[in-house]
Protein backbone atom coordinates (compact mmCIF):
# COMPACT_ATOMS: atom_id res chain seq x y z
CA UNK A 1 0.00 0.00 0.00
CA UNK A 2 1.47 3.32 -1.03
CA UNK A 3 -0.77 5.71 0.89
CA UNK A 4 -2.00 4.40 4.26
CA UNK A 5 -3.57 7.73 5.29
CA UNK A 6 -5.46 7.95 2.00
CA UNK A 7 -6.64 4.37 2.54
CA UNK A 8 -7.87 5.26 6.05
CA UNK A 9 -9.82 8.27 4.75
CA UNK A 10 -11.35 6.21 1.92
CA UNK A 11 -12.45 3.46 4.32
CA UNK A 12 -14.12 5.98 6.63
CA UNK A 13 -15.78 7.80 3.72
CA UNK A 14 -17.07 4.57 2.12
CA UNK A 15 -18.38 3.19 5.42
CA UNK A 16 -20.26 6.39 6.18
CA UNK A 17 -21.85 6.37 2.72
CA UNK A 18 -23.15 2.87 3.50
CA UNK A 19 -24.35 3.88 6.98
CA UNK A 20 -22.05 1.48 8.85
CA UNK A 21 -21.51 1.98 12.57
CA UNK A 22 -17.91 0.71 12.58
CA UNK A 23 -15.08 0.23 10.12
CA UNK A 24 -11.87 -1.80 10.43
CA UNK A 25 -8.51 -0.70 9.05
CA UNK A 26 -4.97 -2.10 9.38
CA UNK A 27 -3.17 -0.69 12.41
CA UNK A 28 -0.24 1.71 12.28
CA UNK A 29 1.05 4.46 14.54
CA UNK A 30 0.34 7.20 11.99
CA UNK A 31 -3.26 6.04 11.48
CA UNK A 32 -3.74 5.95 15.27
CA UNK A 33 -2.43 9.52 15.64
CA UNK A 34 -4.77 10.76 12.89
CA UNK A 35 -7.66 8.99 14.64
CA UNK A 36 -6.61 10.64 17.93
CA UNK A 37 -7.09 14.05 16.30
CA UNK A 38 -10.45 13.04 14.80
CA UNK A 39 -11.56 11.78 18.23
CA UNK A 40 -10.42 14.95 20.01
CA UNK A 41 -12.27 17.11 17.47
CA UNK A 42 -15.47 15.03 17.83
CA UNK A 43 -15.63 13.50 14.34
CA UNK A 44 -15.61 9.83 15.47
CA UNK A 45 -17.00 7.99 18.52
CA UNK A 46 -13.71 6.25 19.23
CA UNK A 47 -11.39 3.48 18.13
CA UNK A 48 -9.75 0.43 19.63
CA UNK A 49 -6.95 -1.90 18.65
CA UNK A 50 -8.12 -5.37 17.64
CA UNK A 51 -6.90 -8.30 15.59
CA UNK A 52 -8.11 -8.46 12.03
CA UNK A 53 -9.50 -11.58 10.33
CA UNK A 54 -6.03 -12.31 8.92
CA UNK A 55 -4.40 -12.22 12.37
CA UNK A 56 -2.71 -8.84 11.86
CA UNK A 57 -3.29 -5.87 14.19
CA UNK A 58 -6.21 -3.69 13.16
CA UNK A 59 -8.06 -0.59 14.33
CA UNK A 60 -11.83 -0.70 14.72
CA UNK A 61 -13.27 2.81 14.35
CA UNK A 62 -16.69 3.81 15.69
CA UNK A 63 -18.30 6.25 13.28
CA UNK A 64 -20.46 9.13 14.46
CA UNK A 65 -23.81 10.23 13.04
CA UNK A 66 -26.14 13.14 13.85
CA UNK A 67 -29.83 12.88 12.85
CA UNK A 68 -28.96 9.98 10.56
CA UNK A 69 -26.30 11.94 8.63
CA UNK A 70 -22.56 11.40 9.03
CA UNK A 71 -20.78 13.98 11.18
CA UNK A 72 -17.91 14.06 8.66
CA UNK A 73 -19.24 15.75 5.55
CA UNK A 74 -16.00 16.02 3.61
CA UNK A 75 -12.51 14.53 3.92
CA UNK A 76 -9.72 15.49 1.53
CA UNK A 77 -6.15 14.26 1.34
CA UNK A 78 -3.88 17.30 0.93
CA UNK A 79 -0.32 15.96 1.06
CA UNK A 80 -0.02 12.90 -1.17
CA UNK A 81 2.92 10.55 -1.79
CA UNK A 82 3.51 12.15 -5.20
CA UNK A 83 3.19 15.73 -3.95
CA UNK A 84 3.99 16.53 -0.34
CA UNK A 85 2.60 19.79 1.07
CA UNK A 86 4.58 21.45 3.86
CA UNK A 87 3.39 24.75 5.33
CA UNK A 88 4.70 27.10 7.96
CA UNK A 89 2.57 28.05 10.93
CA UNK A 90 1.46 31.30 9.28
CA UNK A 91 0.41 29.55 6.07
CA UNK A 92 -1.82 26.80 7.52
CA UNK A 93 -5.29 27.59 6.14
CA UNK A 94 -8.51 27.63 8.15
CA UNK A 95 -10.94 25.02 6.81
CA UNK A 96 -14.38 26.50 6.10
CA UNK A 97 -13.70 29.64 8.17
CA UNK A 98 -12.63 27.53 11.15
CA UNK A 99 -15.58 25.11 11.15
CA UNK A 100 -13.41 22.27 9.82
CA UNK A 101 -9.98 21.05 10.83
CA UNK A 102 -6.66 20.42 9.08
CA UNK A 103 -4.59 17.53 10.41
CA UNK A 104 -0.90 18.47 10.45
CA UNK A 105 2.12 16.24 11.05
CA UNK A 106 4.66 18.37 12.91
CA UNK A 107 7.95 17.80 14.68
CA UNK A 108 5.90 17.66 17.90
CA UNK A 109 3.50 15.00 16.61
CA UNK A 110 0.26 14.85 14.64
CA UNK A 111 -2.17 17.57 15.68
CA UNK A 112 -5.00 19.79 14.50
CA UNK A 113 -4.34 23.13 12.81
CA UNK A 114 -5.48 25.03 15.91
CA UNK A 115 -2.99 23.16 18.12
CA UNK A 116 -0.22 23.74 15.58
CA UNK A 117 -0.93 27.48 15.60
CA UNK A 118 -0.99 27.60 19.41
CA UNK A 119 2.32 25.71 19.63
CA UNK A 120 3.75 27.84 16.78
CA UNK A 121 4.83 24.90 14.58
CA UNK A 122 4.24 24.10 10.94
CA UNK A 123 4.58 20.82 9.10
CA UNK A 124 3.04 18.50 6.56
CA UNK A 125 -0.70 19.03 6.05
CA UNK A 126 -2.04 15.48 5.87
CA UNK A 127 -5.74 16.13 5.25
CA UNK A 128 -8.68 18.43 5.87
CA UNK A 129 -11.95 17.36 7.51
CA UNK A 130 -15.29 19.17 7.57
Amino acid sequence: MNDPIGDLLARIRNSQMRGKSTVTTPASKMRARVLDVLLAEGYIRGYEETTGPDGHPALEIGLKYFDGAPVIREMKRVSKPGRRVYLGVDDIPAVRQGLGVSIVSTSRGVMSDANARSQNVGGEVLCTVF
